[in-house]
Parts: structure tokens; sequence; C-alpha cells
């Protein structure tokens, strides 16, 4: 892309509304200048232009996103037929194994769930589409690193924030591109409470017919219903069967 075509304003304004997270749902002028790098002055009228648009609303003090930024995630969740065709089959496998199935995309170092069939809570946050978990320490996270080139991967999980969930999580760069490679061979990754305390996951990639890989599809069950020698052998070959079917129809 040529220097001329790239619209700085349009990128600050984008980084301004990447600041508000679950964590952080409500910020200041200099919480969005620290969080973003950005002079206060331009955080100030970023946020100011937000508030004038509807995107958010400013109290004298704080600023917060409306629901109308929902409609910039709800118009890639709208135009991409991903969700519209794995979500019967999402319904499908949670009802097979008893257990809430997801599906999710990479997005830098993190993957974005683009649907899911909860059967129970598993874990203490609430998952839906359009939530975002590091991908390192995710299941589905480790199937699509281990789709990338070797290079790419290893870039992606140096560039994220490794914190260690629980004692279980991996986070030493070449330990987890160990565990790539295994993920690679074998086809699958299991996650052994790696995330959160008393979860367990296995996850799939899906391919496309030209043997792309597009998403990922995973099942999430409690570590005191599942044991880990279990995973594969309960739930894997329900998987299999709706990676096979999926990939004559995905784009």
């Amino acid at each position: 892309m040529r220097e001329t075509d790239f619209v700085g304003g349009f990128a600050k304004g984008l980084k301004v509304i990447e600041a508000f997270d679950e964590a952080q749902p409500r910020l200041t002028i200099s919480d969005v200048a620290r969080t973003t790098g950005l002079d206060r002055a331009t955080a100030r009228r970023c946020l100011l232009t937000l508030a004038e648009l509807g995107y958010a609303h400013f109290d004298g003090k704080f600023f917060e996103l409306t629901p109308r930024i929902l409609r910039l995630g709800h118009a890639y969740l709208s135009a991409t037929p991903l969700p519209r065709l794995v979500q019967p089959h999402l319904d499908w496998l949670s009802e097979r194994v008893g257990q809430s199935a997801s599906a999710s995309v990479l997005d830098g170092t993190e993957i974005v769930y683009v649907a899911r069939a909860a059967q129970r809570r598993v874990m203490s946050i609430s998952l839906v589409p359009g939530s975002r978990l590091p991908a390192y320490c995710a299941s589905m996270g480790r199937v699509l690193l281990a789709s990338l080139p070797e290079a790419d991967a290893r870039a992606r999980i140096e560039n994220t924030d490794r914190k260690a969930n629980t004692a279980h999580t991996k986070t030493d760069p070449d330990e987890l591109m160990a565990e790539l490679a295994r993920v690679r061979a074998q086809g699958f990754a299991v996650i052994d409470q790696e995330l959160e305390i008393g979860l367990r996951s296995i996850a799939v990639p899906l391919e496309n017919a030209r043997g792309r890989v597009v998403a990922a599809l995973n099942i999430g069950a409690p570590a005191a219903a599942v044991p880990v020698e279990e995973m594969t052998a309960r739930f894997l070959p329900a998987m299999r069967e709706v990676q096979a079917t999926l990939r004559s129809l995905l784009p």
C-alpha cells in the first residue's frame, strides 16, 4: 500500500476504539492516551468524534462505548458466511457430546469466536460470538497458530503478552513452538487448564476444499467430569465428522 493511501486519522480512531475492553469499559482521555500511545489532544479529538457520532457516551469525565459500536462487528458477522455455515454443525456436535462447542478465527495474536453452541457454562467468563481469547493458551488458538508458517507463528507468540493464567499455562516461546509442532503432526490440540482452572478443551482445524485452514472448532469440558486422557477418545471422533462435512462447504 502506498503511504498516500493510508488514512492516519482513521487508524487512530480505530486504535481508540480498541482501547476499550472488558477490563476497561470506562476510560478517561488520559487513560486512552496511555493505552494507545497517542498524545492527549489526539485521543480527545477521537473520543469526542465517537461521542458525536453516537459510538461513545461521555459523562464529563469518562467515555464508554455505546451499543451502536456493535454495528461494526455485526458487519463482519453478517458479511461472512462462516457463522451461518458452522452453527448447525456446532449445535449437532454439542448435543452429540453433551458439551459446549465453538468455532473461531485467528486475528493477530487472538482468536475471535464466530459461532458457539453452549450446553453449560464452564468458564468464569461468558463466551459469545465476538469474544476474544489469547491464541497461545487456547486450544483453537493452538491449531490456528500451527497452520501458519513457523516464522509467522513464532512472531505472533513473541508479540503476545504471555501471562501464566494458571500453574499449567505454557508461556515460553520455545515450549509453545514445540507444542505447535505436536499439534501440526497429530492434527488436534488439547488444553489442560492452561486458560482457566477447571477447563479442558480440544480443538481441530477447519479446512476448506482447497486445504486452507479458515477456522478452528473446539469442545470445552469441565476438568472434574472429563479426565484429560479421555478427551480425544470421547470427543475427537464426532469432531472429525464435523470437520469432514464442513470441508466441502467452507469458502
